[in-house]
């Protein structure tokens, strides 16, 4: 500290970044009575708080403020390369008043525009509303909460030097003007501006004029401007001006909405190519709303597309085109959105002669993988345990469930080691979807989310578990607790070198699981739905006859071609059905699929929202709304001009209808 001399003034401006990293939160501190220096003071604020000089003696608790000595509760302390002082005296001798914020528990301290709030056991601390870290902590000494005074004083905007032995602390005599300006974004020639003064003098003078330079209501043009505000005391002394510059922003311009076709005339069934060309001057649009955009036409006439856009503003632009759809057909229209529906997207088929169509025979290997299916009880009305088995090796796990138990509520799984050795645990993937209300879009997306992680092929996670030892597993699931009516649907992959009894339980949010799960009672299933542990849960179907010369389709989660499961409940005891086979993942290897062959799925059952790994890529998909669902089908995959190898990874998606089916046919000839 001897080589820090004559500091001057910190500004305002300034102060935020010369005090970050150094001051640590104030705890506030019980008033200590002052004991006597001759000549003896109270521990009190100055009067009108117009102090000049004040002079602080390290490792003393002597303090001289104008010629006159005072007593300090604690002495000032170098400690870990910072000098500490008594928080609550340092502010009041200071002239800053100290309050005690009862609902925030803050320590508040004020010296003019300047508000410091310090917590309790925090690091961290406000100026004027900015949160800020310091590197040295405060600590209380015989209920005196002793702060670092260098960033204390930096943050009150009072100069000081430093010598030897002492800090002094040199208070201006002039009067501090301040101003802020609402709004905070100026627009030129339309916003009318608003000052907010700030002003007082350190000697508690009245404040008696103020000058100001560049001050305007509305900023005509477009720039910045600078503003200057000054205040003068009773004793005829100005202020330093205090300056901010404004920055008055042109105008919010409408965005221009536009567009191009690659033609002006089309035939029927002829793919429309679009080109957005709709532009903004901050490059802002947020939304576009178009207007019979199609991809292809199947009347004749003119056809007029509309495009609005909107911008950040709420401003709005809109453009429209005309085209001429001629009364020549390229494609029909089963022709044409068989040839161009994006893949994931849906198009409507014959539903009902899909019932008729050829089926693939269907036979296939499975691999070892076991299935722990908690999904019984779905809707949960009371605490408990859902699921429970012992499993070893490879495991899957398909959560279902809905909290219906009126309260906030966390689902969590539970590994066991019931041996008499240390057991390991190797968690391989997690897909976590939800707490929502909408129980067909978790389910989509943890399946969706689980193919993904088996195609990142992540770092495993390797646990081990003591003999009786229990441990959650895949926090992810319980992290965020369950409102009332909402639903989580987890997919996750595991294996085991030993017998590990796992638990799937639901409680409220504010429990234990593990210290209350031998308080809980086994939950039963309600109606059909269900629970179970089934083995070789992996089915491998792999097809070397071509395939896409015609059409046919593959039967799948019907109980005929393809049958459900069958398991055990590990609570009960008792035989298990998977029905719809919901948690079984299908792997499917056409080797030889024609060239310009269509791939489709096409749910039998009503409403499905599901995904599937085709040739390595995701595919997600949707069938919902007042349609007949089964006569639509969405796309997967379109072979390319020759044979191909094409490998469909798909399973049932929890809140979604079964059957299904993969529909493959023969494509258009492409004109």
């Amino acid at each position: 500290m001897k080589d820090i001399k004559n500091m001057g003034k910190i500004t305002a401006g300034l102060t935020a970044l010369l005090i970050t990293g150094q001051l640590a939160t104030a705890i506030p501190a019980v008033k200590a009575e002052a004991t006597s220096i001759e000549p003896l003071q109270e521990s009190t604020v100055p009067e009108s708080s117009n102090w000049k000089q004040t002079t602080i003696y390290t490792d003393s608790s002597k303090i001289e403020q104008d010629g006159k000595a005072y007593q300090a509760p604690r002495p000032a302390i170098v400690k870990d390369g910072a000098t500490y002082v008594a928080l609550r005296f340092m502010a009041e001798r200071l002239g800053a008043t100290v309050t005690i914020d009862s609902k925030t528990k803050e320590t508040i301290v004020k010296l003019g525009s300047v508000e410091l709030r310090y917590k309790n056991n925090s690091k961290s601390y406000s100026l004027n509303g900015k949160a800020y870290s310091l590197k040295t902590a405060p600590y209380t000494d015989n209920n005196v909460t002793m702060i670092p005074l260098v960033p204390f004083i930096q943050g009150l905007s009072i100069p000081y030097t430093v010598d030897n032995k002492t800090i002094t602390l040199q208070r201006s005599t002039k009067p501090v003007a301040s101003f802020k300006v609402q709004p905070q974004e100026i627009v030129a020639g339309e916003t009318t501006v608003t000052y907010e003064t700030n002003s007082y003098s350190p000697l508690g003078l009245d404040i008696v004029d103020e000058r100001w330079e560049g001050r305007e209501e509305i900023f005509d043009k477009p720039g910045a401007y600078s503003v200057s505000y000054s205040v003068q005391d009773s004793e005829g002394v100005w202020s330093e001006p205090f300056t901010l510059t404004l920055e008055a922003v042109k105008p919010n311009e409408p965005p221009v909405a536009n567009f191009s076709t690659d033609k002006e005339e089309y035939r029927m069934g002829e793919l429309i190519i679009y080109t957005d060309l709709s532009s903004d001057d901050e490059d802002a649009i947020v939304d576009r709303i178009w207007s019979n955009k199609e991809e292809a036409f199947f009347t004749p006439g003119n056809v007029t597309i509309n495009l609005e856009v909107k911008d950040r503003h709420g401003a709005i632009g809109e453009f429209s085109k005309t085209i001429k759809i001629t009364d020549e057909t390229l494609y029909t229209r089963d022709e044409f959105y068989k040839l161009f529906t994006p893949v994931g997207n849906k198009l409507a088929i014959d539903g009902y002669s899909v019932k008729a169509m050829e089926a693939i025979p269907y036979q296939y290997q499975t691999e070892p993988v076991t299935l722990f299916r908690s999904s019984g009880p779905e809707s949960i009305n009371s605490e408990g345990i859902l699921y429970q088995d012992t499993i070893t090796g490879d495991a899957r796990f398909l959560l279902h469930h809905k909290n219906q138990i009126g309260k906030l509520a966390k689902l969590y799984v539970i590994a066991e080691n019931p041996g008499t050795s240390p057991a390991t645990v190797t968690l391989k993937n997690e897909a976590m979807a939800g707490p929502t209300s909408y129980a067909e879009w978790a389910g989509r997306v943890s399946l969706t989310r689980y193919f993904e992680g088996l195609l990142d092929a992540n770092n495993p996670q390797k646990i081990t578990l003591q003999p009786g030892e229990k441990r959650i597993i895949w926090n992810s699931i319980n992290k965020n607790p369950m409102k009332p009516q909402e639903i989580i649907t987890f997919t996750g992959d595991l294996s085991s070198d030993a017998p590990i009894r796992y638990t799937s339980l639901l409680v409220s949010a504010n429990r234990d699981p593990i210290a209350d799960l031998d308080k809980l009672p086994y939950l039963d299933p309600n109606e059909s739905i269900v629970r179970g542990t089934f083995a070789d849960s992996t089915r491998v179907f792999s097809y070397n006859d071509p395939i896409g010369s015609r059409s046919v389709k593959l039967s799948l989660t019907d109980n005929r071609e393809d049958p459900f499961q069958q398991g055990l409940d590990g609570i009960k005891g008792t035989e298990a059905l998977n029905s719809g086979n919901y948690g079984l993942i299908y792997k499917l290897k056409l080797n030889h699929v024609a060239a310009n062959t269509l791939v489709l799925f096409n749910p039998r059952g009503g409403l499905f929202v599901g995904s599937a790994v085709v040739n390595g890529e995701v595919v997600t998909f949707g069938h919902s709304g007042k349609e007949d669902i089964s006569s639509t089908a969405s796309v997967l995959y379109r072979t390319g001009n020759q044979e191909e190898s094409v490998e469909i990874w798909i399973s049932p998606a929890a809140g979604s209808n079964l059957p299904f089916v993969l529909l493959f046919e023969p494509l258009p000839q492409k004109k």
